[in-house]
Formats: C-alpha cells, sequence, structure tokens
C-alpha cells in the first residue's frame, strides 16, 4: 500500500522500483503488509521535546501500534488502537526531512506523537506499514466494500494547518495565539505546532445541524493585533478566531465552509456525540 504524496515518498517509490528492483518478477519484494513490524525509531519527548530511541512494534493481529521506552520492557508506554490511527509526514513541522506524526485517540481526545528515522527508506517502510495494517481492519470492519473505496480513509493529511488568535466562552479574555488543525471535522487547537495533546477540541459539523461560519467578528468585539476574523458557530458554543491576513481567513474559512456544507454521514454523528459528552 503505496501512497505517493511528499517528496519522500516519491523518492523511495523511485528508488524501491529502478534501484532495488521491488516491482520486477525476482526482484527483492519488501511485503509492507505482513502484519508485523517491529523497530526503532526516534521519539519526541511529550514534556521536554527531547528525542529519544524507542522500540515500536506493529501488529495487524492485535489491532495495535506499541512503543516501549526500553528495548526488553514488557509493558508498553503507550498501547494505539489501528482503529483510530493516521500517519502523516511532516518535515516542515516537525524540522527532520523524515519527520512523521502520528495520531490516535486516548479517551476521545486526540494525541499526538512525532517520530523520525535517519533512514528515509525505514520511515517510509513504517509509514507503509501502517497504510497496510489501517487497511486490512477497514477490510474487516467494513466487509464487501470496494478497496477504491476504503484506500481514501487508510491514512490522511490535515485539511489545514495554521496559527491562529482565538478568545475564551466570556469574549473578555485577551486574543492568544493558538496553533490550529482540521482533522476532518475535528479543529484542534494547541499552545505549540508539536504539543502532544491540544488545549481544546472543536467538532465542526453540518448548516444542516446548526453550525454556521461567517468572515468577521461580532459588533464589539476587536482583537489587539490580528484583525481578520472569524465566527465559527456550533449548538453549544460560538468560537470567536482572528487571522493575520485576508488570504489565510479566506483559506479557513473555505475550509470550514466544506465541513458545514456538506451533509454529515451517520458515523459523525457518534463523533459529535462523544464531544457533547467531554466533560
Amino acid at each position: 500500500v503505496v501512497c505517493f504524496s511528499g517528496r519522500l515518498l516519491r523518492e523511495q517509490w523511485i528508488r524501491a522500483k529502478y534501484e532495488r528492483k521491488e516491482f520486477m518478477p525476482g526482484g527483492s519484494q519488501e511485503s509492507y503488509s505482513a502484519g508485523y513490524r517491529e523497530g526503532f525509531l526516534w521519539k519526541r519527548g511529550r514534556d521536554n521535546g527531547q528525542y529519544l530511541s524507542r522500540k515500536f512494534i506493529l501488529s495487524e493481529q492485535e489491532g495495535t501500534l506499541k512503543y516501549f521506552v526500553k528495548p526488553d520492557g514488557r509493558e508498553p508506554k503507550a498501547i494505539m488502537s489501528i482503529g483510530t490511527l493516521n500517519a502523516t509526514f511532516q518535515p516542515t513541522k516537525i524540522g527532520t526531512a523524515h519527520g512523521l506524526q502520528i495520531t490516535y485517540l486516548k479517551d476521545n481526545s486526540t494525541r499526538n506523537i512525532f517520530v523520525y528515522h535517519e533512514d528515509g527508506k525505514e520511515m517510509v517502510d513504517w509509514f507503509n506499514a501502517v497504510r497496510a495494517a489501517r487497511l486490512h481492519y477497514l477490510q474487516v470492519a467494513f466487509p464487501g466494500a470496494p478497496t477504491a473505496d476504503l484506500l481514501p480513509r487508510v491514512t490522511r493529511n490535515f485539511v489545514k494547518e495554521g496559527f491562529m488568535e482565538k478568545t475564551g466562552p466570556k469574549r473578555t479574555e485577551a486574543f492568544k495565539k493558538r496553533w490550529f488543525s482540521m482533522d476532518e471535522r475535528r479543529l484542534m487547537y494547541f499552545k505549540d505546532p508539536l504539543d502532544a495533546y491540544a488545549r481544546g477540541e472543536v467538532f465542526i459539523g453540518s448548516k444542516d445541524d446548526g453550525y454556521s461560519v461567517l468572515p468577521g467578528l461580532p459588533s464589539g468585539v476587536q482583537s489587539s493585533r490580528w484583525q481578520f476574523g472569524i465566527t465559527v458557530a456550533t449548538p453549544d458554543r460560538t468560537f470567536l478566531l482572528v487571522c493575520e491576513s485576508e488570504r489565510e481567513r479566506t483559506d479557513w474559512v473555505a475550509t470550514f465552509r466544506m465541513a458545514v456544507d456538506r451533509p454529515m454521514l451517520p458515523p459523525e454523528y457518534a463523533v459529535e456525540a462523544c464531544f457533547k459528552h467531554k466533560p
């Protein structure tokens, strides 16, 4: 299962085809769908930001990706369900050409893990192993569904990311700069782009269910620094955001409207319900 987006992926696909002859009869075909992968990756520490070598095990049979602090450790530090797992290359954000961002749901909150490997092939092999495990999971979850329909759901890039400022629900707090990531209908905001957990998550549903987005801020509300406002209304709360430029606001409004204008699917109502029951 190969995804062709990104320079690193294209480079490794070319090398696999022309240098390693993986796609030729009798070539050194490497299996990305063996269902099991074990190895070491450099993982960013949740609190100190230091990258340390950690042992990772991907098991299709168990439906998990685990990592261990000690190479011979018996108890994993984290167990990630393949059902909520996603992986996307983030070289600019992470600061290394082979940087991979792994996300999964932990108690219905998004957990970010940032990893890399010095060898580009090793990193791409891990990425494709995750994709293969995800495809197997989807084939079991949706028996009979055409593979072509499942492939877009195997892994995904964020719809949009970038800095905006936001104020609190009382609208009396100062606007604070936050890093925003839009993942399908899940809008997350972080103090730092490499934070392990979001400061908050917002579900962006359909206009048919009471969600809306408008450029500008309500009368009487002003930001002290950035001036290009956005008002995002949900059934439970209205969020006030500001962008640094008109272009950024146009792009974010278009991103939100893509979600708001699209009718919600049954699984998305289940996600929305989980948001409403968050403490």
